[in-house]
């Protein structure tokens, strides 16, 4: 079953998660690239890469959109052309997407993974982290933070914010699976909701802008 995960978020919003476990030549099938988007995929030396590619061009699908209803602006983030909100992940084997008629939304999906302890300084306090059980609990505790920044940093598509400066993510215990968080940069305050959820060794976070 390609379709790993479906989420309804609220009447708006909808996500949708694929393991990506088919043949390029299966994936292929019933998609129609365009022109710019041809040219990304004919350069990919990744088949990998190209996997996901094409699986979310499926994911799309779902929602009645077809590739040349996207498009990326100069910052390089999604946008679609009736103007609903749209963000994009992949990673490893598993992609998705999140869509949204009336939110500026965005995704992440990571592989939870050890490596993640050594750049943690990079993009978090690392102190807060101390009072965890043990290194599985601690790694599990940075995926969603950094996945959380990821998201934001999609929705916000503005280069120069800082992870470590600029974003901000509330504590929040493994139970809840959900907290909120905040950019501050150049003096603009924005809230966000954070959901999240884990699965297979992998952590997807998703986060919607509160509107003011």
């Amino acid at each position: 079953m390609p379709i790993y995960k479906t989420i309804k978020v609220n009447k708006d919003t909808s996500i949708a998660i694929w393991k990506v476990e088919e043949t390029e030549e299966f994936l292929s099938k019933g998609i129609d690239l365009g022109p710019k988007c041809q040219t990304r995929y004919d350069g990919m030396k990744s088949e990998t890469h190209r996997r996901a590619f094409l699986s979310i061009r499926h994911l799309m699908a779902l929602f009645g959109y077809v590739d040349t209803d996207l498009f990326y602006d100069e910052a390089g983030k999604p946008h679609l052309k009736d103007g609903n909100f749209i963000s994009i992940t992949h990673s490893n084997n598993f992609t998705g997407i999140i869509i949204s008629k009336t939110d500026e939304v965005g995704i992440d999906i990571e592989k939870q993974r050890d490596k993640i302890l050594r750049i943690a300084h990079k993009f978090t306090p690392f102190e807060e982290y101390r009072t965890l059980a043990n290194t599985d609990a601690i790694v599990r505790k940075l995926t969603i933070v950094w996945g959380a920044k990821e998201a934001l940093y999609k929705i916000y598509g503005q280069q120069g914010v800082s992870f470590l400066h600029h974003i901000n993510v509330m504590d929040f215990s493994f139970n809840n699976l959900k907290t909120t968080a905040e950019i501050l940069y150049n003096g603009d305050l924005s809230n966000y909701a954070i959901d999240f959820l884990e699965f297979e060794g992998f952590t997807c976070v998703y986060a919607l802008k509160e509107r003011k």
